[in-house]
């Protein structure tokens, strides 16, 4: 079975909806002008309650079928954007300056909307689906923010699953995998404090940014030296910054960096392994120096049974072949990673062809990929809970 008939030919409605949503882009827990956008779509299709303002701009809601079903399905989408400037030169380009949808969230945003609009047209399932439309994915951990606000109970969801475009990745085509498939992201920063002076008496000094480098070169060891080679770990030194003029030697140094696991001993041994170093460090060279260790999104982890059923349900809509049932974990991260951890689920990446990256400035969604998606979100509900015959 490819994209279901009747969402098919939403697809020029999807596509007004989604380039909407693409000139007015609003970033972190400041969706409320989507929000509203999302919340009369859905009224205009009759979906039975809308819950507004959880977690400041969120929302949920819900569509009844038929009969019961002890199964809840939240279908998850994410409305913010990136602080960036767009360079597309298309004609739905931002109004909003130094604003854009530079990840997709415009499409997924428009994937779930249509997905509401035929599971409320149809009502070919039992009991009821849940439609989480969350802010601040970016950095903001909106979907933690959701969490926390209760949805999972106060809305009775038993699992939950979400979609992310890709791309590069064929066209259509969909990829998940059993177990994590996005890495948990921390940063840390040192701040080193020396004893500054002449650049011509570097011996009355201790010099911060000597210690510093050592510090740099240390923790380049730990993916190399302290973890198993066929295991993914990223630790990246992204920033350092000390000193003013070519003959002063300053009184301190900063360095900040990016940390990417899928295990959670991995994160820990990183954490233990980078203070080790810093204090080491510091010894060596006769300065003081302070790590800042801050723990971001978890790893997504998908359910192993969720994750094939949602590759069974994609595999109907996208064709046999196209479905890329146990992928390569990404080291990027994402938010939806706390919804997993409250309920078993599945997170997967829905190809939209060649095209500049994601976060770049010439970044669009594929208008395409919509039906597809909304397609898989409405047969994941239909199959998981059926109208019993």
């Amino acid at each position: 079975m490819p994209i279901v008939n009747r969402i098919a030919g939403y697809a020029e409605e999807m596509t007004a909806w989604r380039r909407h949503i693409h000139r007015h882009p609003e970033l972190g827990f400041d969706c409320h002008e989507t929000a509203g956008f999302v919340a009369e779509r859905l009224r205009d299709f009759g979906v039975d309650e809308i819950h507004e303002g959880i977690a400041q701009s969120g929302l949920v809601a819900l569509i009844h079928g038929k009969g019961q079903s002890k199964r809840r399905l939240g279908l998850r989408a994410d409305m913010d954007a990136l602080p960036i400037e767009e360079a597309t030169g298309a004609e739905h380009a931002s109004t909003v300056p130094g604003k854009m949808h530079a990840c997709g969230h415009d499409g997924h945003t428009t994937m779930l909307l249509g997905a509401a609009k035929y599971l409320a047209e149809t009502r070919n399932f039992a009991g009821t689906v849940a439609l989480i439309f969350q802010p601040a994915e970016e950095n903001g951990a909106g979907g933690e923010a959701m969490v926390k606000a209760g949805i999972m109970d106060r809305f009775g969801i038993t699992e939950v699953y979400g979609i992310h475009n890709a791309p590069g990745m064929g066209e259509g085509e969909f990829l998940t995998t059993p177990g994590p498939i996005l890495a948990a992201v921390d940063s840390w920063e040192v701040t080193v404090k020396g004893v500054g002076g002449h650049g011509a008496m570097p011996h009355q000094t201790r010099d911060p940014i000597v210690a510093a480098v050592g510090i740099v070169s240390a923790v380049n060891t730990i993916v190399s030296r302290n973890h198993y080679a066929m295991e993914e770990l990223v630790v990246s030194v992204t920033q350092i910054h000390a000193g003013s003029a070519d003959n002063i030697i300053p009184d301190s140094a900063w360095i900040n960096g990016t940390v990417r696991t899928l295990q959670p001993e991995v994160r820990e041994m990183v954490r233990r392994r980078l203070a080790e170093i810093v204090a080491g460090q510091a010894a060596a060279y006769g300065v003081e120096a302070e790590l800042v260790y801050h723990e971001g999104y978890p790893a997504t982890v998908n359910t192993p049974e969720n994750a094939g059923f949602a590759a069974d349900v994609a595999e109907e809509i996208s064709g046999e072949g196209r479905v890329e049932r146990e992928g390569t974990a990404e080291m990027g991260a994402e938010d939806f990673s706390y919804m997993l951890e409250a309920r078993p689920g599945a997170f997967l990446f829905l190809g939209q062809g060649e095209g500049a990256s994601l976060h770049h400035p010439k970044y669009d969604f594929n208008d395409k990929v919509a039906p597809v998606g909304a397609s898989f979100f409405a047969r994941l509900v239909e199959r998981a809970q059926p109208v019993e015959a």
